[in-house]
This record gives C-alpha cells, structure tokens and sequence, in this order.
C-alpha cells in the first residue's frame, strides 16, 4: 500500500497492492495502522455508506462543521469516479484550491479527506458504486454543501462524464464566497487545532 499527499493538505491517495491469480484479486483496501502512520493522527470509524450514481452524476461539494467533522476514507468498487477534494479552509495557504483522483475498479486506489475539507466526485461510468468509511454518523444540522459548478472553485469535469446531474440541494447551494460570507465555512486555526486532539490517541 501507498499512500501520498494531495496538493490539498490534510487529504491522501492511497494505492493498494493488489495480488492476482487465476481466481481474481485480493487486495486491502483500508488498514488503519498505515493511515494512522501517514497522516500521524487517529482514525476513528463510525459509519459506511455506498451510492449508485449513472454516469455524469455530480455529488458534492460536501462537508461539516467541526468540531467534530466528518473524515472520509472514499473509494470505488464499481466502475470509476473521479473524486475531488477541495479546500474550504478559510486561512489555509490552499484556500479554494483543489486535487483530485480517478477510483475505479481497476486500479482500486481511495482517498482520504480530513475534517472541514470540501468533497464532491463525479460519476464517469454508469452504475458507479461508491463506497465510504466515515468517522462520524450522519448529522444532517451540521452538514453544509456548496454548489460543485461555482466559477471561483473551477472543478475541471472531465468531458467523458458528459452532461452534469446534480440534486436540487447541490445545485441550489452557495458558491465559495457565499458561504464564507455567511460563516459556514470551517477556518484553517480551528481545523489544524481538532486534528492537534488526534494526535497520539
């Protein structure tokens, strides 16, 4: 397993090792003792989810407020996505910037995203299975979003997704500014201050 960082600080690519036979494959697609090790902090797992998407399904941009946030440890076990993080941090050397990286079925690698980043992922095939471990349950007075098409964000979709679909609730969410101006967005002193409280637990 390999695991690297984004341009966005506080996210990760991680590339497992994958054995073949004349059976299929195996691989680990999650090991906390190797994350831990990477991101020198604790991961605490409270809630899974998988979404269905058809291709050009845009979900996101997602995220919460902390304390106590919501890491997500995101990959694809059907067809391919391709997954963005985002920094929503207000403060942070990276503010408004974003990376991002294909999972699929074929290479099998994840993403992790740290509390009070932005996450959103845009189906490229139909049928797109999305799985995610997250570190808190689903708190929806905490959970904000901001609209993935937003000039000042710029999210590059690639062609191959075609025609973006988006929920009404994305689509009516704020852009970048907006939720800074209203205050929901997390700051960057806050952030690195909860991920300070993971450190050695």
């Amino acid at each position: 397993m390999q695991i690297r960082e984004l341009n966005v600080p506080d996210s990760y690519e991680i590339t497992p090792k994958q054995f073949g036979d004349d059976r299929g494959v195996f691989l680990e697609w999650y090991r906390f003792d190797r994350l831990e090790e990477a991101t020198g902090r604790s991961i605490a797992l409270a809630q899974s989810n998988t979404s269905v998407s058809k291709r050009g399904s845009v979900r996101g941009i997602h995220f919460a407020d902390i304390p106590i946030g919501q890491a997500k440890y995101v990959t694809a076990t059907r067809g391919a996505v391709l997954d963005y993080v985002i920094d929503i941090r207000v403060g942070s050397p990276t503010f408004g910037q974003w990376d991002s990286v294909l999972l699929d079925d074929t290479d099998r690698k994840a993403i992790f995203i740290s509390e009070g980043l932005g996450h959103c992922f845009v189906a490229l095939t139909d049928d797109a299975t999305v799985s995610y471990l997250v570190t808190d349950i689903y708190r929806p007075e905490r959970e904000h979003g901001i609209n993935p098409l937003d000039e000042q964000i710029g999210l590059v979709l690639p062609p191959e997704a075609g025609t973006p679909l988006l929920s009404p609730k994305d689509t009516e969410a704020p852009g970048l500014a907006e939720a800074a101006a209203a205050g929901l967005l997390p700051t960057w002193d806050d952030a690195r201050a909860f991920y300070a409280t993971l450190k050695g637990n």
